[in-house]
């Protein structure tokens, strides 16, 4: 009789766990753990605020708020299961249209996601391309990035593109090599004077030659003394949509401690 209760009993056991592993849902018991962060740096110039979610989890600016407006500083701590891929996604708050994601694994367990957006223009991915560190006091340095180029000039060329900077009597004082959308150019740094203005040509990288076929491309902005930045260039419309110019307004130094 003993016997027979044991059977019974083993016949159960084995029935609850060929079920059990039959249910996809259940979570194993053990599962392989890894802690990790994603540090989140971006900024909104966007007219709507922007919502920021992780495997669909939304992430809240405060304790009253479920978005971002202007500057987002956010690093969230969590537990990479088996492996598994987080997932981050940008989105507009008001219009649902995602503006970004980005997926994170185990091989880099602190990671950063960085981007500064508005219409039109979003730079993603520049935590690592820090600005140059000056050599001496009486300088001022420059990098760039160029994440819109061929939004609206159509140029065809897909080469990286070199920044030749000239004081405004023409003398060339540094030239950034390398700028692409995704990676800034090299650190270019040059003597302060007066009158502060400088002028940047943009070319195909190694020539003196437009990227845009025949058509100079240049823009003047304001240097400062005794500070180093990277500049974002960026492609901008007529209102037809057709490509007017190249400017250099956004410098993320003043928006982004590196």
């Amino acid at each position: 009789m003993d016997n027979l209760v044991k059977v019974v009993i083993l016949f159960f056991i084995a029935t609850f766990l060929l079920t059990s592993c039959a249910n996809e849902e259940l979570i194993p018991f053990y599962q392989e753990q890894k802690a990790g962060k994603i540090v989140i740096r971006g900024y909104n110039a966007l007219q709507d605020s922007i919502q920021i979610t992780v495997n669909n989890k939304l992430l809240t600016a405060d304790k009253k708020h479920d978005a971002f407006i202007k500057k987002v500083e956010k690093d969230f701590e969590f537990v990479f299961y088996d492996n598994e891929i987080k997932t981050v996604q940008v989105t507009n708050k008001k219009t649902k249209e995602l503006i970004y994601s980005q997926n994170f694994t185990t091989q880099k367990a602190v990671d950063t996601l960085s981007f500064y957006m508005k219409e039109n223009l979003l730079v993603t991915d520049f935590m690592s391309d820090k600005p140059g560190t000056l050599s001496a006091a009486g300088l001022t340095g420059y990098r760039f990035i160029f994440p819109n180029i061929n939004k609206y000039s159509k140029s065809g060329y897909t080469g990286p593109i070199d920044a030749v900077i000239r004081k405004i009597n023409g003398q060339i004082v540094g030239v950034s090599e390398n700028i692409n959308k995704n990676k800034a150019g090299s650190f270019v740094e040059f003597t302060f004077s007066l009158p502060p203005i400088i002028e940047v040509e943009l070319v195909k990288h190694g020539t003196s030659e437009s990227y845009v076929s025949s058509q100079r491309i240049a823009f003047r902005t304001v240097m400062q003394k005794n500070k180093s930045g990277i500049v974002v260039l960026e492609e901008t419309a007529n209102a037809d949509n057709s490509f007017a110019r190249v400017e250099g307004m956004i410098n993320l130094a003043d928006y982004f401690s590196f």
